[in-house]
């Protein structure tokens, strides 16, 4: 329990990272004319096809109902994108973590296919980087060294994932939405049950932090990165120079494998590979959170672009309109999001937080009797299996629907006040 709560925590506060990350890029687009114009000319050819060509009657290599093709696409299918990329920023901006957790899930939910979802996620973060990372301000924070090998190892993962996931889905379209599914089941059960009894303690004790805190330490001896860094594996790089004098050392090899796992996971279920990174920097290589987080940046700029058109665009498993539709939807909420925090309780953020979570375990978890039944891994009985299925969409809907709600509502009855703090 002690092992399964640090792990927790880590990952919490690794999502806090990245959360942070997402806010400063969608702020630095919002702030730019010439970045809001670029938006608008990636949007318009997606309004003006669902206008022209996006009929039921397509033949199905071009698009049409029966096709999984990006070509076909709606004005309702982008209108769902964005209220799916809305929602995902609310969370992140209003509980500062776990809103990339819930965006595969969501699009799964919503008809896509489990590969799309994750190739079309990956594409929203890596425009969403390209557009509005400020790199030039966080170059002095970058260990070249750090950042190749992390990057040559972030790119044996992608492919890997990358590889996997199509295979699969060529094998068995369905086998690849149970893989993808089985992921998420553990990835959110797990998380789910850990913020579900935080909140529950945090409630009993009159109230906290709404982000949480800082992760448990490893208690005596040597720490993890301390016996990594006095292996001498050559080659050997040297970092943290400003920090430590004559800087610290670790082998290249624990710093390409870290970034292996970062990009498999990256591949395989679409979130970029952000929460991960700082955790393994921090807390397995022993990287200062100031060259963690410019090294971060690269990372999910060249992994998050990487995956999504190498292992995905190029075969046809990203859905433009919908990464766009998320994009907008995501610059929106997680600026709402963000200011809402400084008007609700701390407590109750963190009670919709697990919530939230839970309800994308619940809703990948009832949909995998039909899946599995489709794979004739479990006995026929289809009326039963819908059922499941459509009691996990709502439910998840249902919460996610009322978070947004609630927090759009408290902003907007609180604007007067938000206004004097600024």
């Amino acid at each position: 329990m002690n092992i399964g709560r640090r792990l927790y925590r880590t990952m919490l506060e690794s999502s806090i990272a990245y959360a942070k990350w997402d806010l400063e890029t969608s702020r630095n687009i919002l702030s730019s004319k010439r970045k809001m114009w670029i938006l608008a000319a990636m949007v318009v050819p997606i309004v003006l096809g669902s206008l022209a060509i996006a009929a039921p009657d397509l033949p199905g290599i071009l698009g049409g109902h029966k096709a999984y093709s990006p070509a076909y696409y709606t004005p309702t299918i982008f209108g769902v994108s964005i209220v799916i990329g809305l929602c995902a920023g609310l969370i992140t901006g209003c509980i500062g973590a776990g809103g990339g957790f819930i965006i595969t899930p969501a699009l799964m939910s919503a008809g896509v296919k489990g590969i799309l979802a994750v190739g079309t996620d990956l594409f929203h973060i890596f425009a969403k980087a390209i557009m509005g990372t400020a790199i030039h301000k966080k170059l002095g924070n970058v260990s070249v060294a750090l950042a190749v090998a992390f990057l040559v190892g972030a790119g044996i993962g992608v492919t890997g994932g990358g590889v996997i996931n199509r295979a699969l889905y060529e094998t068995n379209p369905v086998l690849s939405d149970t893989f993808i599914s089985v992921i998420y089941v553990f990835l959110l059960g797990f998380l789910g049950i850990y913020a579900l009894t935080d909140f529950l303690r945090m409630r009993k004790a009159g109230g906290g932090d709404a982000h949480g805190g800082p992760a448990a330490s490893s208690g005596g001896g040597r720490s993890l990165p301390e016996r990594l860094q006095s292996k001498n594996i050559p080659p050997m790089i040297t970092f943290d120079e400003d920090l430590t004098p004559g800087g610290k050392k670790i082998s290249a090899l624990f710093v390409a494998v870290c970034g292996s796992i970062v990009g498999f996971a990256a591949a395989i279920m679409g979130v970029g590979g952000g929460f991960l990174t700082f955790p393994m920097f921090v807390y397995i290589l022993g990287v200062s959170s100031f060259t963690t987080v410019g090294t971060d940046i690269l990372q999910i700029i060249f992994t998050a672009g990487y995956a999504s058109i190498a292992q995905y665009a190029v075969y046809g498993f990203i859905f433009y309109t919908l990464a766009m539709g998320m994009l907008i939807g995501s610059l929106l909420g997680i600026q709402v999001g963000a200011m809402a925090t400084k008007v609700v309780p701390g407590i109750y953020i963190r009670g919709f937080y697990a919530l939230s979570i839970i309800a994308g375990f619940v809703n990948r978890l009832f949909a995998l009797p039909g899946k599995l039944a489709e794979m004739k891994q479990l006995p026929h009985n289809p009326s039963l299996y819908h059922i499941f299925d459509v009691t996990g969409n709502i439910l998840f809907f249902i919460v996610i629907g009322i978070f947004a709600v609630w927090v759009i509502g408290k902003f907007l009855t609180s604007m007067k006040q938000l206004k004097e703090e600024a």
